[in-house]
């Protein structure tokens, strides 16, 4: 950047907003449109949307592209995936591709650019943290949005899990925050879902365990998260079933996918002969979920249990039997 008296006025906005300001912001600093038109052809400054500035030429970072957002929407709030987004900090590699998510008040209309969604959201003005940057809709409001948004149910549970997880939030925060929602999709669900996690659920397989296996064939309830104190030190079981460890892995590399399940298998039908922890992977939960139980009811028969019973009239618990 170019020692420009021009520049100097906007270093205050262009130092807190990443290199990025608004034309509006320019001229409220003292700079005319001359001195805008200057600075762009210096390439000091270069336009990115319609009225917003960054302060160097090629690739905006994905801060930069939000501050940008905002700033072309304004009054504005990152709002959704964006908003965790810029909580979270960087995510999966390919994720900052996508759009940025802005809100803005619903009797307002502005113009949709390309790489910004512009959305009309209700009661902005209460919901954002205006003193952030970017300004953003709160942690749990952004991730109950996300949750209830989702395509699928799937989907919606793993928008919980990761708001969760992340620490930002807390499963009960958010069932309070989807009470006031009584016209929300998915309400219901959600509901279940979140009382799940607040028990110790914390995954999306642990919670289709919860559902698909242990509930449906009335196996013993497992204690979730249970600490121990290992000769390796201090560990966190997903689950323990009786006496019996279980540990949920949702993990999708390994050799192959293919490869993996098989091991996963063995390590279940090991533990039926009375050796190891039982280690499931999402082909035994979500693919098999009722021959896992069968198999499962077995180790729980053998420690005094009660033995599992059949979701329905095919489950492998009634053939087992």
């Amino acid at each position: 950047m170019r020692d420009d008296p021009a520049l100097l006025h906007l270093s205050g906005h262009l130092d807190g907003q990443c290199g990025v300001v608004s034309r509006s912001q320019a001229l409220g600093c003292g700079l005319r449109p001359g001195d805008l038109r200057r600075l762009e052809r210096r390439r000091d400054l270069v336009r990115v949307l319609p009225r917003v500035y960054l302060s160097h030429t090629g690739e905006a970072t994905w801060s930069q592209r939000a501050w940008a957002a905002v700033l072309y929407a304004w009054p504005a709030a990152l709002i959704g995936a964006s908003a965790l987004r810029a909580a979270d900090g960087p995510g999966r590699p390919g994720a900052d591709r996508v759009p940025i998510h802005v809100g803005i008040a619903p009797e307002r209309r502005i113009l949709q650019v390309p790489g910004v969604v512009v959305v009309r959201t209700a009661g902005l003005d209460a919901r954002a943290r205006w003193n952030l940057g970017p300004p953003r809709l709160a942690y749990d409001d952004a991730a109950l949005d996300v949750a209830l948004e989702a395509r699928t149910e799937m989907e919606a549970i793993a928008a919980v899990a990761r708001a969760v997880q992340s620490q930002h939030t807390t499963a009960v925060r958010m069932a309070g925050l989807l009470s006031e929602r009584t016209r929300a999709r998915r309400r219901k669900f959600l509901e279940g879902v979140l009382d799940d996690v607040a028990s110790g659920t914390c995954s999306v397989l642990e919670h289709a365990y919860l559902v698909r296996v242990e509930r449906p064939h009335g196996l013993p309830t497992a204690m979730r998260q249970v600490r121990e104190v290992t000769a390796s030190g201090v560990v966190y079981r997903d689950g323990l079933l009786l006496d019996l460890p279980i540990e949920l892995d949702g993990r999708l590399v390994h050799d192959t996918a293919e490869q993996r399940d098989r091991d996963f298998e063995r390590d279940l039908d090991a533990a039926v002969s009375g050796r190891g922890t039982v280690r499931l992977s999402w082909g035994q939960v979500v693919g098999r979920p009722c021959r896992t139980a069968a198999k499962l009811s077995s180790l729980v028969v053998q420690r005094g249990g009660p033995p599992a019973y059949a979701c329905g009239p095919g489950c492998a618990v009634r053939q087992a039997a």
